[in-house]
């Protein structure tokens, strides 16, 4: 009984790390005599390098407090490496005022301060070391985690000029700001050519606020992207 659950605990390890591995992977188990050692092959059945990939994806935004913003994602790229990527975006949105921005108006009869994202473009270096499959309802999906790192350029409209002053209406004043970008990504293999994907991104870059209009300050630009892909 005790060297059956042996076997059968090391085989669960075995597929459970195997799921992330590389191709052709190592393995070394304690409990095996010294000498003995297992070799895992993990076929990849999606491909990355040379090759490239197209997405288009709808934007929820989470960064200001008093718009609703959302919008779409475009994306292209390409993978020198198995692992390694570039890419390059265009995002675009669009906004509303919210609940919060009402109720700052109706409660406190004031404006508030607002900076509204219209868009953002740069480029990426993507680094994929991760894939896996996953089982469900009767139906094995594959799927690729990745991570990026680069540069944005932000264009976005404020009232910081107007916010701060009595009796002159609001009005919004068009800005630009360079950036960095982070991001992690889920993609999702519906077959060869069609993925899915899920994706959270950062986008950091220094601007100006109303307590200090002069000084810049830290700023972050968070999106959710949801996204559908083709690659060849």
């Amino acid at each position: 009984m005790l060297k059956s659950l042996t076997w059968a605990l090391g085989a669960v390890l075995m597929l459970s790390r195997a799921t992330f591995a590389g191709e052709e992977s190592l393995y070394d188990f304690l409990w095996l005599d010294p000498d003995k050692k297992v070799y895992v092959l993990q076929n990849k059945l999606y491909k990355k390098e040379n090759s490239f990939y197209f997405d288009l994806g709808y934007i929820s935004n989470f960064t200001s407090k008093f718009q609703d913003t959302n919008g779409y994602s475009f994306k292209a790229g390409y993978y020198i490496h198995e692992e390694w990527g570039l890419e390059v975006f265009y995002h675009q949105y669009a906004n509303r005022n919210n609940d919060d921005f009402r109720n700052v108006r109706l409660i406190n009869e004031a404006e508030p301060f607002i900076r509204r994202m219209k868009g953002s473009y740069g480029a990426a270096v993507i680094w994929s070391p991760f894939y896996g499959k996953i089982n469900t309802f009767n139906q094995i999906f594959y799927f690729d985690w990745s991570f990026g790192a680069g540069y944005a350029q932000v264009r976005a409209d404020s009232n910081l000029k107007t916010v701060r002053q009595d009796n002159v209406p609001n009005s919004y004043d068009q800005e630009v700001y360079n950036g960095a970008v982070l991001k992690t990504k889920l993609k999702f293999h519906l077959r060869e050519n069609l993925h899915l994907g899920v994706e959270y991104m950062n986008t950091y870059y220094m601007a100006p606020g109303p307590q200090n209009p002069k000084s810049d300050k830290l700023r972050t630009n968070t999106d959710l992207i949801f996204s559908v892909g083709f690659s060849y």
